[in-house]
């Protein structure tokens, strides 16, 4: 498995992303973070995927995952939101441009390589177990998508492996035109899900669900064994099956 870094977009807005290729091909997987600079448990999550894999902790022979762990580097040096919201300026039907020169360069990296599967990693307000309308705590994905069943899955295995109820993930079905997510479901076909941790919870707990989250992820795509986990400060060793991988 061969793991290299690329820049995306130039001057303030570069950003550097990872891909990881298996030596035979398979399905791809997209993971951004860091479209909204102040989600630091998303970005820490995603930075903490690329560690894996150069650690050569996270393998796989087949397919390939792309990394992107801060989209929006200007937002994350000031830790706010972005200005404008990057999340509102990626094309909204075919054909149709981004308005931002970052949001275009970052969906263009996504129609070369036309992922499977497309995971946003953020964070929100609230907890939605408390509070039908707060979005912490949730995987939100277009209605007719075809991963609303497997987000239904591992909705269920995160809540069961989370004592406090008031912590437990819901589904949220909804398109957001403008946002990665819709855009990459909409135009490119992709199984697109945005995750969102709440912010009121501890950064480590936070991190920690992104993780188990993505990892959940990667098995749904195939890329990981079911009995096999990386999650918190100790890593334990991933290793692949033998034919896959993929937000």
């Amino acid at each position: 498995m061969q793991v290299k870094r690329y820049m995306l977009g130039k001057g303030s807005w570069a950003t550097p992303y990872y891909i990881a290729t298996g030596g035979q091909k398979g399905p791809c997987v997209m993971v951004v973070a860091g479209i909204h600079g102040k989600e630091i448990a998303s970005i820490r999550a995603a930075e903490k995927l690329v560690k894996l894999l150069n650690q050569q902790k996270l393998r796989f022979s087949h397919g390939k995952l792309i990394i992107v762990p801060i989209v929006n580097q200007e937002a994350y040096r000031k830790r706010i939101r972005g200005i404008p919201d990057l999340n509102r300026t990626f094309p909204r039907k075919k054909k149709q441009l981004a308005t931002q020169p970052l949001s275009a360069a970052l969906f263009k990296l996504t129609q070369k390589h036309q992922p499977e599967w497309y995971l946003d990693l953020h964070e929100a307000n609230g907890l939605s177990q408390k509070d039908a309308k707060v979005l912490g705590q949730t995987l939100i994905s277009n209605k007719a998508n075809p991963v609303v069943p497997t987000v239904r899955r591992i909705i269920k295995r995160m809540n069961r492996s989370i004592q406090m109820s008031d912590r437990h993930f819901n589904i949220r079905l909804h398109e957001l035109p403008g946002s990665s997510r819709t855009a990459a479901a909409r135009i490119l076909g992709a199984r697109a899900v945005t995750v969102e941790t709440g912010w009121s919870l501890p950064k480590k707990v936070r991190i920690h669900y992104q993780l188990e989250i993505v990892q959940h992820f990667l098995k749904e795509a195939g890329i990981v064994k079911g009995n096999e986990v990386y999650l918190s400060a100790k890593v334990r060793t991933v290793t692949s099956r033998k034919y896959c991988i993929t937000k």
